[in-house]
C-alpha cells in the first residue's frame, strides 16, 4: 500500500471511530490549524483536522496514528509564538478545543479540574464568584487554553508575584502516545511520591503526552487592588524603580516596565499621550489586604527616585495596565520585525538592556523592550524599515542572534514563558549542554518511542 493509500485509509478509520463532524480535510481549515503565530520556516499542511470531545477521541487518534506512523501535532487555541502548533510533514493536527469543560470547582479546596480546552479567561470568571482566581495571565489569556497555557508553561503578567503554569498545576491526565491513559500528580498542595511527572509534562509542548485534563490550585482574588504608573526619565532610571521596590521588600503581582518606543506603540493604538511624558515607565500592582499599605510604600520609594507617580485611585493606572496586557504589537509585518522573550537574572537587566540598544545600534536596527520586571523576563523587539528589504532582515537576524547570546552570557535563557516550539529549538545548544541534550532525547523516546507526538519541537 502507498503512503497517499495509507492516509486516505487513516482518514477513513478517523471517521469511523470518532465521527464525520469531528474530522476534517477541508483546505481552509487544514490551512487555518497548520501553524500558530511563530515564525514559519516550513510550511506544511496537515493530512486531517481532528477535532476531539472525548479522551476517547484522543485515544483513538493516537493508536490509529501510531499504526499507521503519522505524527500527531496538537493544538489548543494557537495563540503560541513559538512554532509549538505548527503542522510537520505528513501529520494529523489534533485540535483539542472542543473539550472545553470545567469538570469541578472545589472552593474549600481552592483546586479546579479542567479540560484542556477551556480558556483561561472563562475558567477565572467562573471561580470569581468564589473569591478564587486561576493565577497564570499570558497576554492572550483570553482566547488561550489551558492546555495551550501548560504545553509551554505559559506566564503572563502575574508571574512576579504567583509564578508560572507550573507553579498552578498540580496534576494532569495525559494520553500516551500508544494511546494509554495515565494520571499523575495529586490533588493536594503538597506531595512528593515518586518522581514529578507533572512537572516534567508542563512545558513538554506535546512532544510527550496529551493533556486531557488538567488539575489546578486556585489563588485569592482580592477585593482590594491598587494600580500604580510611574514615568521615568530613561530606562536605566525605570530600571532602578525595580530595585527600589526590592529593597522596600514589596512584592507587587504585577511589576511591568516600558521602554519608549514600547510607549509609542500604545499610544498609536490607543491616542494616549505616553511618549509625551518621559522615557520609560513602570507599571504596578498591588494586591491582597495590605494593598494600600504596600502601594504607598512603593510611591514613597519611586518619588524618591524622580519619577512621576499616578495618585491614589487614579484609574489611568488602571487602564494602562490593561493596554499594557492587551497589546500584542504594532501591525507591522512580521517579516521585518523579530521579537523574543529572554529572561535574565534581576541583577543583570538593567546592563542587559543597554547592550540591547548597543546590538541594535551596531547592527542598524531599531529595538523596543517591554518587560515582566519582577521576574527578569524581557521581550525584546527588533526592527527594521520595510524599505531595507532582505538586506535589513539579514541585519534583524543577526540583532536576534546576538541578543540571544548575550542574555545566556550573564545567566539567562533563552525563553521565559513562551516556549521553545521550533523558533528557538536551534539555540538549545548555547544553553544545556550535550549531556542533557542527550537525556531529554532519551526520555522522549521513553514516552514516545515512534517519535509522533508533535515532533521537531521542544527538544534537539
Amino acid at each position: 500500500m502507498n503512503l497517499e493509500t495509507a492516509d486516505s485509509a487513516l482518514i477513513d478509520d478517523l471517521i469511523l471511530h470518532i465521527g464525520e463532524e469531528a474530522v476534517t480535510t477541508d483546505p481552509k481549515m487544514l490551512l487555518s490549524h497548520s501553524h500558530d503565530f511563530g515564525k514559519i520556516v516550513d510550511h506544511q499542511l496537515p493530512l486531517a483536522v481532528v477535532f476531539a470531545e472525548r479522551v476517547e477521541d484522543v485515544q483513538a487518534t493516537l493508536r490509529l496514528a501510531a499504526a499507521a506512523g503519522v505524527k500527531v501535532v496538537p493544538r489548543g487555541a494557537g495563540t503560541g509564538v513559538s512554532g509549538g502548533a505548527h503542522a510537520t510533514a505528513r501529520c494529523i493536527v489534533l485540535s483539542l478545543e472542543r473539550m472545553d469543560r470545567i469538570l469541578e470547582v472545589r472552593p474549600e479546596d481552592e483546586v479546579a479540574v479542567v479540560q484542556p480546552g477551556v480558556i483561561n479567561a472563562v475558567l477565572n470568571r467562573s471561580v470569581a464568584k468564589y473569591g478564587l482566581m486561576y493565577a497564570p495571565d499570558p497576554a492572550s489569556y483570553q482566547q488561550s487554553t489551558i492546555g495551550g497555557n501548560v504545553a509551554t508553561n505559559a506566564g503572563g503578567l502575574r508571574c512576579a508575584k504567583y509564578g508560572v503554569t507550573t507553579d498552578s498545576v498540580l496534576g494532569l491526565d495525559v494520553v500516551l502516545a500508544d494511546g494509554t491513559l495515565i494520571s499523575t500528580g495529586r490533588n493536594t498542595f503538597k506531595g512528593v511520591a515518586g518522581y514529578d511527572l507533572t512537572s516534567l509534562l508542563v512545558g513538554s509542548e506535546g512532544t510527550l503526552g496529551i493533556v486531557v485534563s488538567v488539575t489546578v490550585r486556585l489563588r485569592y482574588l482580592s477585593e482590594k487592588t491598587c494600580s500604580i504608573a510611574a514615568v521615568f526619565t530613561d530606562v536605566a532610571q525605570a530600571a532602578a524603580g525595580v530595585v527600589a521596590i526590592a529593597r522596600v521588600r514589596v512584592q507587587p503581582a504585577i511589576l511591568e516596565l516600558i521602554d519608549l518606543g514600547t510607549m509609542r506603540v500604545l499610544d498609536a493604538a490607543y491616542g494616549s499621550d505616553l511618549g509625551a511624558r518621559g522615557g520609560a515607565m513602570l507599571l504596578i500592582r498591588t494586591d491582597g489586604h495590605g494593598a494600600e499599605i504596600e502601594a504607598g510604600i512603593v510611591r514613597s520609594a519611586l518619588e524618591g527616585l524622580g519619577a512621576q507617580v499616578s495618585a491614589p485611585g487614579d484609574e489611568e493606572a488602571v487602564r494602562l495596565i490593561e493596554m499594557r496586557r492587551a497589546s500584542r504589537g504594532d501591525g507591522q509585518d512580521d517579516k521585518y520585525r523579530v521579537g523574543e522573550d529572554v529572561a535574565v537574572p534581576r541583577s543583570a537587566m538593567v546592563d542587559y538592556m543597554g547592550t540591547l540598544d548597543r546590538i541594535a545600534e551596531r547592527n542598524r536596527v531599531m529595538v523596543r523592550v517591554v518587560a515582566h520586571a519582577g521576574d527578569g523576563n524581557l521581550h525584546p523587539t527588533f526592527w527594521v524599515d520595510p524599505d531595507d528589504g532582505d538586506e535589513g532582515v539579514a541585519r534583524l537576524d543577526m540583532a536576534l542572534e546576538e541578543s540571544i547570546r548575550a542574555a545566556l552570557a550573564v545567566g539567562g535563557t533563552i525563553t521565559g514563558e513562551h516556549g521553545v516550539g521550533t523558533a528557538k529549538r536551534d539555540w538549545l545548544a548555547w544553553e544545556q549542554s550535550e549531556e542533557v541534550l542527550e537525556l531529554q532525547r532519551k526520555i522522549k523516546a521513553v514516552f514516545d518511542p515512534q517519535g509522533i507526538l508533535n515532533p521537531g519541537k521542544a527538544i534537539l
